[in-house]
């Protein structure tokens, strides 16, 4: 079983967000939590925010508890460009590209824990 939760036009870039993805993709969700509420970056906290809430989300629909969870598939990609211009040397004009990102993520339950009971009521 899983579920999935997008969120689009992040505020971050996807090379920064990116920068997270190796090492939240082994751990567990509800790890992976963990391991970004001591990162001290924009990024960190707009994934920490996105990785929760399609927890909460996988509770609610798949009535399991978090640390039964796994990624399926985690990516960040390229969302829509804000194109700005800041004045340049001699009258010219410098562009600025604000770019945003989108967020996928898939969450998996496994099958097995059924016997063993960890089933929330």
């Amino acid at each position: 079983m899983e579920t999935k939760a997008y969120f689009v036009n992040l505020p971050v870039s996807p090379k920064k967000a990116r920068f997270y993805l190796p090492a939240i993709k082994k751990l567990k969700p509800a790890e992976s939590l963990e391991f970004l509420m001591y990162e001290n970056t924009d990024a960190s906290e707009i994934l920490y925010k996105a990785i929760k809430s399609a927890i909460s989300s996988a509770r609610q629909t798949l009535k399991v508890e978090d640390n039964l969870l796994k990624f399926k598939l985690l990516s960040v990609e390229q969302g829509q460009k804000l194109k700005r211009y800041r004045p340049g040397s001699r009258g010219n004009a410098k562009p600025i590209n604000r770019r945003m990102s989108h967020v996928k993520i898939i969450l998996i339950w496994d099958k097995k824990f059924i016997q063993e009971g960890y089933v929330l009521g």
